[in-house]
């Protein structure tokens, strides 16, 4: 590779936390200028932090980071910090280039175009907060994008949005002429415009670089572990011969126990060249979110409002949720559906009955307390007081008893989103309403989640933008915005 084309090195980068807890060991690879690379590996094995490396967020504990001098970077966050959400559109975009003092609405409402986002009225003082969580997730990317980077990292950037939403960030991102590196779990999304792969491993934190299109370095890494697996097999074979030999030749003179040493010494050298076979990534077993059992009607919908156009509307509606039903709200990206659950959960043109217990899962983790620690945050809501339970119930969410002791904020998105389920368990819900409960989710995880939703009792309302987990649950009705 020619270093003039190299835009990022890593040059034996380790970091680390503490000696035992090792993200990256003496990580080397190299990114060309204007190629588009993806950034892949299980949960925890220091994709974000891959990120935090580039950002200066974090520093390598050792070895060198080269970045091209005046090479700028940018970044498209997975979400809105609560402190953003405060602030109107043009607020937030004048974080972004605070070097702009003047004319700065102008390369707002032209970024606005670029990532097709249509903003009501062309109102730049409106809040980040009214925004829809797929015109935040453009958001995200326009304020990645009026930096203008020559390096565009993008963090989880289909999360949120509906289909034309991915189809216009795949587009862009084909034609997109600089240096991009992608966080995401999307398959399909990924191919189409990756030529390169990190991979990241958790277990062994070493970085494997490939070169190829998505799928086809899936089939590099999959023959890549066959012919570890097959190494390892004739060695370990090798070596268990070895050993039976060693012992019959120990013992019986001298020049015997010589050959017996020097046969010890071969198996020794041999043990050293077995290879870390990449294993995959644990995916949380089958569960059961219990119901609780409440007679007749947990939820009844009367009245609906969402956008038409750039005007608010107002439809009355009759929907009404027992145990056993699911209802799934549907709707392009910006129609109004996550207000329209919120205002739900308000008793806004919506009536919740008295007593019913209600898990709720948003785009934001808004109803987890960032402040709390993830113990406390399951505490807060189990019935019994048995904290084993809590314990139990953790693990089999990949949350270990020291991941419990931190804080919700501090843990990464995608265990926000398990905490969550694992949170449901404790709660035994009589309703649940889910807000694209698959975001934040290794791919993994999501059939595992679609089977537990499926058998769950109670009454289920859910907005979701994955056709095939959505596909997986038997929904009874569907409230279309767009019909109405």
């Amino acid at each position: 590779m020619d270093k003039q084309d190299v835009i990022v090195r890593f040059d034996d980068v380790t970091f680390k936390y503490s000696d035992k807890n090792i993200i990256l060991d003496e990580a080397n690879f190299s990114i060309r200028k204007n190629s588009k690379i993806t950034i892949m590996g299980q949960n925890g094995a220091g994709k974000s932090t891959i990120f935090k490396l580039l950002t200066g967020v974090c520093k390598p504990t050792s070895g060198e980071i080269h970045i091209n001098l005046n090479a700028k970077i940018a970044i498209a966050k997975q979400m809105i910090t609560s402190e953003e959400l405060k602030l109107s559109i043009l607020e937030y975009f004048s974080k972004a280039i605070p070097e702009k003092k003047h004319g700065i609405e102008r390369n707002i409402r032209d970024v606005l175009r670029v990532v097709n986002l249509q903003i009501p009225g062309n109102n730049l003082d409106l809040k980040v907060s009214e925004l829809s969580g797929g015109q935040k997730a453009r958001l995200l990317l326009a304020y990645a994008l009026i930096q203008e980077p020559d390096i565009l990292l993008l963090d989880e950037p289909t999360n949120n949005l509906d289909k034309a939403g991915v189809e216009h960030l795949t587009e862009f991102l084909y034609y997109y002429p600089k240096t991009c590196i992608v966080i995401s779990h999307d398959a399909d999304f990924l191919n189409v415009f990756s030529d390169g792969v990190l991979n990241l491993d958790v277990f062994t934190n070493k970085v494997e670089q490939f070169v190829g299109n998505y799928y086809d370095v899936l089939d590099q890494i999959e023959a890549k572990i066959e012919r570890d697996r097959l190494l390892n097999s004739r060695l370990e074979k090798s070596i268990k011969d070895r050993f039976i030999k060693v012992n019959k030749l120990g013992g019986k003179s001298v020049a015997m126990n010589r050959l017996a040493n020097k046969v010890r010494a071969d198996i020794e050298e041999d043990k050293e060249k077995l290879v870390d076979v990449r294993k995959e990534d644990k995916t949380i077993p089958d569960f059961t979110i219990p119901n609780q059992n409440y007679p007749g009607r947990l939820l009844k919908i009367e009245r609906v409002s969402f956008m038409k156009g750039s005007e608010v509307a107002e439809k009355k509606v009759n929907i009404q949720i027992y145990k056993g039903s699911r209802v799934i709200i549907s709707g392009p990206n910006g129609i109004g559906k996550s207000t329209l659950l919120k205002s739900i959960l308000d008793n806004n043109g919506a009536e919740i009955s008295d007593g019913v217990r209600v898990g709720y899962y948003s785009q934001n983790f808004s109803e987890l307390d960032f402040d709390s620690t993830a113990f406390d945050s399951l505490k807060s809501v189990m019935l019994g007081n048995n904290y084993q339970d809590i314990y139990n119930v953790a693990a089999r969410f990949l949350l270990p008893g020291e991941k419990l002791q931190q804080k919700v904020g501090d843990l990464s998105e995608g265990q926000k989103g398990l905490l969550c389920y694992a949170r449901f368990m404790l709660q035994e819900p009589g309703l649940l309403i889910m807000d694209e409960p698959t975001n934040h989710i290794n791919f993994r995880h999501i059939p595992v989640i679609a089977k537990a939703l499926d058998n769950y009792k109670g009454g289920l309302l859910l907005i979701s933008h994955l056709p095939d987990f959505v596909s997986k649950i038997h929904i009874n009705e569907e409230l279309d915005l767009t019909k109405l």
